[in-house]
C-alpha cells in the first residue's frame, strides 16, 4: 500500500475530506489555503485564497458544487468548486472551529470558539443552489448557545433530525434541529477531555469520536447510546469509519509541542486500524514526522487520506490483502 504524498501546504494540516462521489479531496491547513486534488493520481487541481487566517474546517455540498470553510479570521466563506469564487462570507465574533453541510445540503452549520467573552454557539444558515449560487442568506436561522461547556465539534444525524456536538468537557449532546432544543447529554469521554474529531457514518445513524483520554467511541445518533470503544496508547486527534469493511481507522500522537523531543515511533505517529465489532487494534500505517490531525476515509472504501502535523497529506489505496481480511468467525463455513 503505496501512499501518494500530497505537498500542497506550508503548515499543519487541520481537516482534508472528499466528496461524496470520491473524486476530489479537498484539505485545509493554519497556512490559510485550501487545496483540491484529484484522488485517482494525486494532482492539485487547484487552491482556494482568500481568508486571513488559519482555517479549521471544510465541507463539500453533497451535488459538489458548494464549498464551505470555517477559519481563525473569524469568517466562514462558501465558495464555487468548479470556478473558485467566494459566493459568500459570514462573520462570527471568534474563530469557527467546524462546518458541516446537512444531508440534504439545503443548511449548513458552523461551530464558532468560546473566547473574549463570546460564549461557544452552533449556528445554522440555508444554502441555496439557484443560479449562479451567489444568493445565499445574511442571517442565521437557528443559534444554539454551548453551555456551560462549548462544542468543539458538530454534525449532523439523519435526516437532519438532529445536531450532534462534541465538547471540550468530553460530553456529546443531541440538539433538535428545528427549535435548537437540547434533547439528550451523555458523558462520552473522561470528565475535561476534549473530543477532537467527531465523524457520521454514511447513513448518519451513528457516529465516531476521538478523544484526548485515548479513546475513540461509537455512539448511536438515536439516543446518544454508547456501542463501540477503541482504546489506543496515546492522544487522537482524528477517527474515521471505513465503508465496505467493518473498521475504524484512528489517528493522534503525542501533542505537537513535544514533538521534537521524541522519535516518530515514541511520538506514536502512526494510523491504527481496529475492527469495529471486536474493537481489536488490527494494523498501523506509518509515515507521518508529526501528530495526526486528521483522517478521512474514502466513500467507496477503496482508499484513505491522513493529514498531519507535518504539512503532508497521504493518501493510501488499499490493497486487495485489506479487502481479502477477515476473522475466523467472518469466513463463510465450508
Amino acid at each position: 500500500m503505496r501512499p501518494i504524498l500530497l505537498q500542497g501546504h506550508e503548515r499543519s494540516l487541520n481537516q482534508i475530506k472528499y466528496n461524496r462521489d470520491g473524486d476530489l479531496l479537498f484539505s485545509v491547513a493554519k497556512d490559510k489555503i485550501i487545496c483540491a486534488w484529484y484522488t485517482a493520481n494525486g494532482e492539485r487541481l487547484g487552491t482556494y485564497q482568500g481568508h486571513q487566517g488559519a482555517i479549521w474546517t471544510v465541507d463539500i455540498s453533497p451535488d459538489c458544487r458548494i464549498l464551505a470553510t470555517g477559519s481563525a479570521d473569524n469568517t466562514v466563506k462558501l465558495w464555487n468548486i468548479q470556478t473558485g469564487e467566494c459566493l459568500k462570507t459570514w462573520e462570527f465574533n471568534t474563530a469557527v472551529k467546524r462546518v458541516d453541510f446537512s444531508e440534504d445540503g439545503t443548511q449548513i452549520l458552523a461551530v464558532t470558539e468560546k473566547r473574549m467573552g463570546f460564549l461557544g454557539t452552533i449556528v445554522v444558515y440555508d444554502i441555496s443552489y439557484d443560479g449562479d449560487l451567489t444568493d445565499q442568506a445574511n442571517e442565521y436561522n437557528l443559534r444554539i448557545t454551548c453551555e456551560p461547556s462549548k462544542a468543539t465539534v458538530a454534525a449532523w444525524s439523519f435526516l437532519d433530525k438532529y445536531i450532534i456536538a462534541g465538547h471540550e468537557d468530553g460530553t456529546v449532546s443531541q440538539y433538535d434541529s428545528k427549535s435548537g432544543e437540547l434533547v439528550k447529554v451523555v458523558e462520552a469521554h473522561e470528565d475535561e477531555t476534549t473530543i477532537h474529531d467527531l465523524q457520521m457514518s454514511q447513513d448518519r445513524t451513528y457516529f465516531i469520536t476521538a478523544g484526548k483520554d485515548k479513546t475513540a467511541k461509537i455512539i448511536a445518533s438515536r439516543d446518544l447510546a454508547i456501542l463501540k470503544t477503541f482504546t489506543a496508547d496515546t492522544s487522537l486527534n482524528t477517527a474515521a469509519l471505513t465503508p465496505k469493511k467493518d473498521f475504524v481507522i484512528l489517528g493522534g500522537g503525542q501533542d505537537a509541542s513535544q514533538v521534537t523531543t521524541t522519535t516518530a515511533r515514541a511520538g506514536k505517529f502512526e494510523a491504527r486500524f481496529y475492527h469495529k465489532i471486536f474493537e481489536d487494534e488490527i494494523g498501523r500505517v506509518r509515515g507521518h514526522f508529526g501528530p495526526l490531525n486528521t483522517i478521512a476515509a474514502h466513500p467507496h472504501g477503496t482508499q484513505y487520506a491522513s493529514g498531519g502535523e507535518d504539512g503532508y497529506v497521504r493518501m493510501h489505496t488499499f490493497d486487495q490483502a485489506y479487502f481479502d481480511f477477515k476473522y475466523e468467525v467472518e469466513r463463510p463455513r465450508t
